[in-house]
């Protein structure tokens, strides 16, 4: 994963099971994800769902990856380094949304004592390449739980960075105000977004 590249994040359970059971789970989720990558990513958009999930993010600038200070828990490989060397900026930011995964696996078996892998093996990751692609990856994160009928309406799913921009006065490690400028303004977003979720609801009645 390149520093400085736009990702589309996603993956799914292995096999039938749900990867979140209850609310705890989400929960925990959402706290492992900032804890190993808030400092490695920025991150526009998520939406979790019982067996997937949906992120779109940006690995941070090779300015700002080469002054992170390894932690020893962070990346064994590299603990006798003080910082990181560009060549290694792909294999550490995939290897921070290994440890999640890893993290999260290992907290879900012991509470429900299970064995096994939880995610599928390889994480996705679609990278960005233009504006209308941006918008329409943004778009499809937010309006999952729609497409998949789970609800009528974006802001029941409470699963989802939707709730950040619809209030923007409350506190988010979301980057907000740059997601906001690939529509040029919010009321432009959320004109989008309903644009959308009204082609999507149509062809759920089909």
């Amino acid at each position: 994963m390149e520093a400085s590249q736009t990702y589309h994040i996603y993956n799914h359970a292995n096999g039938s099971e749900n990867l979140f059971r209850e609310e705890d789970n989400y929960h925990f989720f959402l706290h492992q994800y900032n804890k190993h990558l808030a400092d490695v990513v920025d991150t526009y958009a998520y939406c979790l769902m019982p067996n997937h999930f949906h992120f779109l993010i940006r690995v941070k600038a090779s300015e700002e990856l080469k002054d992170l200070t390894l932690q020893s828990e962070t990346f064994p490989k590299f603990r006798t380094l003080e910082k990181l060397e560009s060549a290694q900026y792909p294999q550490f930011v995939s290897k921070q949304f290994s440890n999640l995964f890893s993290s999260y696996t290992q907290a879900f078996n012991k509470k429900y004592d299970r064995k096994g892998s939880l995610f599928m093996k390889n994480f996705n990751r679609k990278p960005i390449e233009s504006i209308e692609q941006w918008q329409e990856t943004f778009l499809y994160i937010h309006l999952n739980p729609i497409k998949h009928k789970y609800y009528k309406k974006i802001e029941e799913w409470k699963w989802s960075s939707w709730h950040a921009y619809k209030h923007l006065d409350s506190p988010s490690l979301l980057a907000r105000s740059k997601a906001i400028t690939y529509f040029d303004n919010l009321e432009n977003l959320l004109y989008c977004s309903d644009e959308k979720m009204h082609k999507i609801m149509n062809m759920n009645l089909e």
